[in-house]
């Protein structure tokens, strides 16, 4: 049995029905809940579907506190917190369960994620460091961008990264309930860097298995709005203060 989470909040209709489809064509026991953040309630009609519960907030209440609203919901083997523009085959989340099911020590698993022309995105980062976060804002150091990115790594070779951007977290269920899920004082962005963070401290770690390969259409929304950048801007500050610079 598998669940599933994505939160919405003023979504592409036609990029998330190709999300929605995508996991639905998953040939397993599952059930997907859809968590709407916005204020107006004009996406249940498009998705009324036995394996779907259509979860209405009517507000915005951050990401990390949208998906932990199924916390007590999920009575799967595995969840997945998955990203409303993501894009993959109805093979890649059996694949991905066949490794977590032979890896104990891993808490969740990630496959390799693309952009729509097949452009590999560097998910697997470093632990933000606060040195770190200047540069990649200044571009003072390309070296140091890289070597934060594992760019050395073979990226067609599965490792443990120590952080990995959480477009797509297939979670041992058992896992994730035990971290109580994402920490909520992190309104937008952050959440995923924290997590891993916290299966580290349980002496967990993350795969990043390359054999199986998603699309993401990522749009890096802080760098397009001043709205989203202060969200940025405030869940790092939370970050450091949690977790030191």
């Amino acid at each position: 049995m598998i669940t599933a989470s994505i939160v919405l909040y003023n979504q592409n209709l036609e990029i998330l029905k190709k999300a929605v489809d995508s996991y639905l064509s998953t040939p397993l026991k599952k059930k997907l809940y859809l968590i709407d953040n916005s204020s107006k309630n004009i996406l249940e009609e498009y998705f009324l579907h036995k394996e779907i519960e259509y979860i209405f907030v009517g507000k915005n209440i951050g990401f990390g506190k949208a998906h932990n609203l199924v916390l007590d919901k999920i009575k799967s083997d595995f969840h997945l917190i998955l990203n409303p523009d993501v894009v993959f085959n109805s093979n890649v989340i059996p694949n991905l369960i066949y490794e977590l099911n032979n890896k104990n020590e891993v808490a969740f698993v990630t496959p390799k994620v693309v952009y729509p022309n097949n452009k590999i995105q560097y998910i697997c980062r470093k632990h933000l460091t606060f040195t770190d976060l200047i540069n990649r804002k200044l571009k003072i150091s390309k070296s140091s961008i890289y070597k934060n990115e594992y760019r050395s790594h073979d990226f067609n070779t599965a490792f443990y990264p120590e952080f990995i951007h959480g477009c797509f977290m297939l979670f041992k269920t058992v896992e994730f309930k035990k971290l109580n899920g994402f920490d909520e004082r992190y309104f937008l962005y952050a959440e995923d860097a924290d997590i891993c963070r916290e299966i580290y401290k349980v002496n967990k770690k993350i795969l990043f298995f390359p054999n199986e390969e998603i699309i993401h259409h990522h749009q890096k929304g802080s760098a397009k709005s001043l709205k989203l950048f202060i969200y940025h801007l405030s869940s790092v500050i939370k970050y450091f203060l949690k977790w030191g610079f």
